[in-house]
């Protein structure tokens, strides 16, 4: 395996440090940052700028359409289920729309609905992430299923048998449109699978891939591994390619991570892009080790898309917010970043967020967001 390159903040774990809570000097950090992302941040709109009566919703991708309208693509699934792990057994990807990038976005129709527990993403899709390349619409995605009745709220548990099934089926998928109003051809086969011995053994789950100029795709993804005991590794990213969106996808730095600290499974939801620089990503910091926030971002480049530097300044986003209204606050949760570019420069970055003190069991409800960011 090649080298992988990183650097910890002051060396090491913050751990007298790890910022739980709401960060009281937020404006001074961000003014104060080199990171090119964290110091352009803006002030965040109030409104939503997607949300859904009665569902929870999570993360989401944009695009603007040939009508030149603004379409989302994001998860969605029934407040009648637990947040976590009710999007792992009923989650749908749904179509909303709207004139302006920042939104407020409207429903527009459901884009990737269940289909039937025989199909390998037949209960549920999630991680939409979309693409226009040759006159054509792209949804890679993550597809899972499961073969029982419908779980009650108080029946789906993380050792739920639904929970158990549906986290081992876990697979990136693609589907194709010639309208980002559908309808969506999907492939009748995952374009990422598991492999034995592999540290993907698991699951492959949270893709974010780059369409090339030339029309060749690099992806980063998240595994896990079997483990001798029944139960599954930490989280890891690796990349894979291809010559086309459609495929067929290989794993590259043979067939090994690209990011896993280990005993902590803390690189989670990435972006990644790609600029005459090189490719870059955003990630979420799952325990603190790289910004001293849990649940803030990171931000890594590479040239080659295998071997990562973490930016000298690593803090890319934080759990704590500056909004439009003067006030400062922190999200209960902060994840799935979404970079949309104008002219091929970053103008706006998405999350997925929930209210509430922290953990997914704490929240009320769950939005899309956006945050502006400010013009260089």
């Amino acid at each position: 395996m090649k080298k992988i390159f990183y650097t910890l903040l002051l060396g090491g774990f913050l751990t007298a440090n790890v910022y739980s809570q709401k960060i009281d000097n937020l404006l001074e950090l961000k003014e104060k940052s080199k990171n090119e992302l964290f110091h352009n941040l803006g002030k965040a709109p109030r409104t939503p700028a997607f949300q859904c009566e009665g569902y929870w919703v999570w993360g989401s991708s944009v695009i603007q359409g040939d009508d030149g309208k603004y379409h989302m693509y994001v998860s969605r699934f029934p407040k009648s289920l637990p947040f976590h792990p009710g999007w792992m057994v009923a989650s749908e990807i749904v179509h909303a729309i709207s004139l302006t990038p920042e939104g407020p976005y409207k429903f527009s129709d459901v884009a990737l609905p269940a289909r039937g527990a025989q199909y390998w993403d037949g209960r549920s899709t999630h991680n939409p992430r979309i693409f226009k390349y040759n006159h054509k619409y792209y949804l890679i995605y993550m597809g899972s299923t499961h073969p029982f009745e419908e779980p009650s709220y108080e029946e789906l548990t993380l050792d739920s048998k639904w929970c158990i099934v549906g986290r081992a089926n876990k697979r990136v998928g693609l589907a194709v449109a010639d309208s980002p109003y559908g309808p969506w051809k999907r492939l009748d086969e995952p374009i990422l699978k598991t492999e034995p011995n592999t540290f993907y053994s698991y699951l492959t789950s949270n893709p974010s891939p780059v369409v090339r100029k030339d029309g060749s795709v690099l992806m980063i993804f998240k595994g896990r591994a079997h483990t001798e005991n029944g139960g599954y590794s930490n989280m890891a990213l690796g990349i894979a390619s291809a010559p086309s969106i459609e495929g067929p996808y290989t794993v590259q730095n043979d067939k090994k991570p690209i990011f896993q600290v280990e005993g902590q499974g803390e690189a989670e939801d990435p972006f990644l892009w790609e600029d005459e620089r090189g490719f870059h990503i955003i990630f979420k910091d799952h325990v603190a080790k790289f910004t001293g926030e849990k649940g803030g971002g990171v931000m890594a480049h590479s040239q080659d898309g295998i071997n990562w530097i973490v930016d000298e300044d690593a803090k890319a986003y934080s759990r704590t917010v500056e909004w439009e209204d003067g006030n400062v606050e922190m999200q209960g949760q902060l994840e799935r970043p979404f970079l949309f570019f104008e002219n091929g420069v970053p103008a706006y970055v998405f999350f997925a967020t929930m209210d509430g003190p922290g953990g997914f069991e704490n929240a009320t409800k769950s939005w899309n967001m956006v945050i502006p960011i400010k013009k260089k």
